[in-house]
């Protein structure tokens, strides 16, 4: 199992924005064979990071999520949302591999 990790600066002023986004996103990882821990916006602390996590079975779905995903029509409309709300400033992605026992 891999688990991506999500570190978002967002336009504090656009939450409500980003939290769209959020919610479009949570459906299609699991479409498309993942598992979606939530996303995490601020409250105490920095105002303007958020994070996400979601996990496959193996880097390789991962990857072929990520290629399809360049290809289907209700991901890009969410990957339009966010450029035209521009409630994302930036983000980093990372790569863990979880541990349970």
């Amino acid at each position: 199992m891999i688990t991506c990790y999500l570190r978002y600066i967002v336009d504090p002023y656009k939450l409500k924005e980003f939290e769209h986004y959020a919610k479009l996103w949570i459906p299609l990882v699991e479409r498309f064979g993942g598992t979606h821990h939530g996303y995490f916006l601020p409250s105490e602390g920095a105002n303007d990071v958020a994070l996400a996590l979601f996990s496959f079975p193996s880097l390789a779905e991962y990857e072929r999520y990520r290629q399809d995903s360049f290809a289907d029509a209700e991901c890009q409309a969410a990957f339009r949302y966010a450029e035209e709300t521009r409630c994302i400033l930036s983000y980093e992605r990372s790569f863990f591999r979880p541990v349970f026992d």
